[in-house]
């Protein structure tokens, strides 16, 4: 972490729920913070209070992570001498609002830290899969006998299989970078990345129709946005090979789910989604029981151990803006509409 420079300490407090507080920011971060901080002792998650009011009048910055309310016009009136956000965890857009852009508040964001155990996640589910892992040991389990290996059908493993990533995101990016030791053919759908920044990549430039079409496996890490909800539709799931699988780790509401559950029930295709729309499925929702699907509960970002590299990331940011030297992690207004 950057060692600040000698001077007046910034006046920041935290802006978040106290149980993220409490689960992101453990004693030892929190007294690093101190250190760097004249940190207000109280941690703020509803800034309408009289309390709120009193610690924001005189904040130049703010630590915020999940749980911090939207930073709206009346918030920024409250908090005259605010000049940056470092958030500890990856989107800001739950509470970074317009008016924190029109104040020029300058803004940080831990994404990058948050990447890494997504694309750790997504690379062992694109391995696992491949290998039908998860078939495997469940048959293995209800025969209790192993059957005949050398009978293993061709389209297991992960040889040369094909790799799809939609979205060339930071969590994208590092997914690819994951991928690059396997002996894997990778495709990549980005409307914003050419041929060469592919080739640079490592990877293949194609359409959006033949990513689906080509892939055995098909990893979305694109943002959710107006012009991407819904955007792996029924046409698309319906182009896949037979027995490709879908990942999911971005949000639920990228893929059409009611055209997901009917190929995947049908057998048509497999999938491992971390995130559905609603977050948690009603209880009698098809998916639950399908052989076919892998549900986990959003554990892809991190968690346990990996709250730490957040702050870190936090606390280095802190350092960095206390020092002077600028963010090594800065959100951009005009590449907001790019980000998750």
């Amino acid at each position: 972490m950057t060692e600040p420079t000698p001077g007046p300490r910034p006046r920041a407090a935290l802006a978040m729920s106290h149980d993220v507080a409490s689960a992101v920011l453990d004693p030892e971060s929190r007294a690093a913070l101190d250190a760097l901080c004249d940190l207000a002792p109280t941690v703020l998650e509803d800034f309408t209070t009289p309390a709120a009011r009193a610690v924001l009048a005189d904040r130049e910055l703010l630590v915020t992570g999940w749980g911090c309310p939207p930073l709206d016009d009346d918030v920024l009136r409250a908090a005259p001498r605010l000049r940056a956000v470092v958030h500890t965890a990856g989107s800001v857009r739950g509470h970074v609002t317009d008016a924190c852009w029109d104040r020029g508040v300058e803004v940080s964001s831990a994404a990058a830290a948050n990447a890494v155990p997504v694309a750790e996640y997504t690379l062992a589910m694109i391995l696992l899969t491949g290998k039908r892992v998860l078939e495997s040991a469940r048959a293995y389990r209800a025969a209790r006998t192993r059957a005949d290996w050398l009978h293993t059908p061709r389209t297991v493993g992960n040889h040369r299989r094909t790799v799809g990533i939609l979205s060339a995101s930071l969590i994208g990016r590092r997914v690819i970078d994951l991928l690059r030791p396997h002996d894997l053919d990778v495709l990549l759908h980005d409307p914003y990345v050419d041929d060469a920044e592919a080739a640079r990549l490592g990877v293949r430039a194609v359409g959006l129709t033949e990513l689906f079409r080509l892939s055995d496996t098909v990893s979305v890490h694109t943002p959710l946005l107006p012009e991407t909800r819904g955007l792996v539709s029924r046409e698309l799931i319906g182009s896949m090979r037979p027995g490709a699988v879908l990942v999911n780790t971005a949000r639920g509401a990228v893929l059409d789910q009611d055209a997901l559950t009917d190929a995947a029930l049908a057998g048509r295709i497999r999938a491992v989604l971390d995130v559905t729309d609603p977050e948690v499925l009603p209880p009698d929702h098809p998916l639950w029981d399908c052989d076919h699907v892998l549900i986990t509960p959003h554990l892809a970002g991190s968690q346990g151990n990996e709250w730490r590299r957040l702050a870190d990331t936090a606390l280095s940011e802190v350092a960095r803006w206390a020092s002077g030297e600028g963010f090594l992690h800065p959100v951009r207004r005009e590449r907001l509409a790019f980000l998750a």
